[in-house]
């Protein structure tokens, strides 16, 4: 290429940018005035997020609750950001939002396992079958829940391990609460000998529930033979407790039932098995050899 050629696209360069000065200086408005929206828009949708969670939680309205609200309030701000930063670069938002909803439509046929979880999360907010730190079983598996997210639940085991279950099969399984009442109910089988007493084996485990002041005794106690089994009298002890007491109440009454069972010489029996040998008579035997 001459220096002719190069002076001459000079020259047109220069040209076009004296004649189209206006239209890029309104495109660079545009451009950066788009990113300033960008930027804006996400810090909103940010900062509105922490503040509706921090609010609903001021006024004691559940976390599951307001974790669920406060990210669908952020992804509502997002969304609208962009519509309005594609409308600032000069993109028709009209005919955008048509083939978001096209795009939608074939996204949402797509993934359907994914909307059905995110509908499923819709009905645990808005039924709360489960909130955040209640103990649950759901199926197969138990926990404590951590949160309710968009599209899934977070379950925390007695152990530390995290269990991240799809909203829909919560909604679709049996839901147990352990933990929703305050109170909860417990059963004991107290197996003894069979020739113990009946009274004093009544007695004895009355006397240990009694002494115990974390059981409420108004909601009632129960104490009766509960069934004659194959090498055991077993005993139902029944009663109440707060739900935070259930296990600590539990496991202190059976050891206690045990000391008070061998102070009272109250025998817990053991699997064990009679054999009893029946000699047959020599006479018939000798007799049934000589023929």
């Amino acid at each position: 290429m001459n220096t002719d050629d190069v002076t001459g696209a000079l020259n047109d360069a220069t040209n076009w940018f004296a004649a189209n000065q206006d239209l890029l200086v309104q495109y660079a408005v545009n451009i950066v005035s788009a990113i300033i929206i960008l930027i804006v828009g996400l810090m909103v949708a940010k900062w509105v997020g922490r503040g509706l969670h921090r609010v609903m939680v001021g006024r004691g309205i559940d976390p599951t609750v307001s974790d669920f609200l406060s990210a669908i309030a952020r992804y509502t701000i997002i969304a609208f950001t962009f519509i309005a930063v594609l409308g600032k670069i000069g993109v028709q938002t009209a005919s955008v939002i048509a083939v978001m909803g096209a795009a939608g439509l074939a996204v949402g046929l797509a993934l359907q396992n994914s909307l059905g979880n995110f509908a499923a999360g819709v009905l645990l907010v808005v039924f709360r079958p489960l909130r955040a730190g209640e103990y649950v079983q759901i199926g197969a598996v138990e926990g404590t829940v951590q949160n309710v997210q968009i599209f899934s639940t977070t379950l925390r085991t007695a152990d530390d391990r995290i269990i991240v279950i799809p909203n829909g099969k919560i909604i679709a399984d049996n839901i147990i609460n352990v933990t929703r009442e305050p109170d909860r109910r417990t059963d004991i089988i107290v197996g003894v000998a069979y020739d113990s007493d009946i009274d004093l084996v009544k007695k004895v485990l009355g006397d240990i529930v009694a002494a115990d002041d974390r059981i409420l005794h108004d909601k009632g106690v129960t104490i009766r033979l509960h069934e004659m089994a194959p090498s055991s009298l077993n005993y139902l002890v029944r009663f109440w407790a707060k739900n935070g007491d259930t296990w600590p109440v539990y496991w202190d009454l059976m050891e206690n039932f045990k000391r008070a069972l061998d102070k009272h010489d109250i025998g817990i029996p053991f699997p064990q098995m009679d054999v009893h040998v029946h000699q047959q008579n020599p006479v018939a035997v000798k007799k049934d050899s000589a023929e």
